[in-house]
């Protein structure tokens, strides 16, 4: 199960820092729109001390965070689902902001269409650049 951007499938990260999806039962019609980090933070020692480094996430294998959407994933199995990419992102910051654009624009709280069933955002102005 590949993620699709822009209708082709999409495996390489390049130099982006994250992505919003849109993960679509195709059985129910019902989605959930999230964020995933192409890399995340691994400490690791190098000669008694502590070095962080970055290291590719689990963005590939990815189906959301949700009890709810995983449950139906399990049930229904990862073919019936789509996964899609809506924007690629540069920074941290930047993932942040979109992810919560994009929940709100689409009222993921209001609409029983969505999985979603709260939106963390915790971001600043100076962290928004144009991507």
């Amino acid at each position: 199960m590949t993620w699709l951007y822009e209708d082709k499938p999409f495996e390489e990260s390049g130099d982006w820092y994250g992505f919003i999806y849109e993960i679509t039962n195709n059985v129910t019609g019902k989605k959930y729109i999230g964020r995933k980090y192409f890399t995340q933070a691994k400490t690791r020692q190098v000669k008694g001390k502590k070095k962080r480094t970055r290291v590719q996430s689990d963005w590939l294998d990815y189906f959301g965070s949700n009890k709810e959407l995983l449950a139906d994933v399990e049930k229904l199995g990862k073919e019936n689902f789509t996964r899609k990419i809506l924007r690629l992102c540069k920074t941290r910051g930047n993932t942040n902001y979109w992810e919560a654009k994009f929940q709100f624009d689409n009222d993921v709280l209001l609409s029983d269409n969505y999985y979603n069933d709260w939106i963390m955002i915790k971001t600043h102005r100076k962290h928004i650049k144009e991507d």
